[in-house]
């Protein structure tokens, strides 16, 4: 009788998990709720919105990327003129995770946006500034602070 029970759980467990992708993935059209645009201090027809992620088109790009791309070590990530990353990492990172994580967002940020120096802002889940990373492309040195 517990065998039977469990079987049932574990089947509507995989069962509500597939129709679950199948939604998501099959979605198609999304459809937007109409927001009041209001516009921002950095551009009239930019509205804030459009700032969460990045306020370039390709600093929105690799802010979703980041965030979407990091299994929830990472919160919330800005991209601000394509030199500056400013990400806010999740309770699941540990101390002595930090350092290496921020070498890899440097790493992936100056392959999207080369030719540039950049920085990365790494921010404790109370939004505290914990280390800043910087990339200096002359010398190919990366600089923690």
């Amino acid at each position: 009788m517990i065998l039977l029970q469990q079987s049932r759980k574990i089947l509507a467990t995989f069962l509500l998990i597939g129709v679950l992708m199948i939604t998501t993935a099959c979605g198609g059209a999304v459809s937007q709720v109409d927001r009041p645009t209001t516009p921002s201090a950095i551009s009239q027809d930019v509205t804030y919105a459009e700032l969460e992620r990045g306020n370039t088109p390709g600093g929105q790009t690799f802010g979703n990327w980041v965030v979407q791309t990091s299994h929830g070590l990472v919160q919330d990530a800005y991209v601000r003129d394509n030199n500056k990353l400013g990400v806010v990492i999740s309770s699941k990172v540990r101390p002595n995770e930090v350092r290496p994580l921020a070498k890899s967002l440097v790493q992936g940020f100056h392959k999207n946006f080369p030719k540039q120096d950049i920085k990365v802002l790494i921010y404790a889940p109370d939004k505290q500034l914990i280390l800043t990373t910087e990339y200096d492309t002359q010398t190919n040195q990366v600089k923690y602070t």
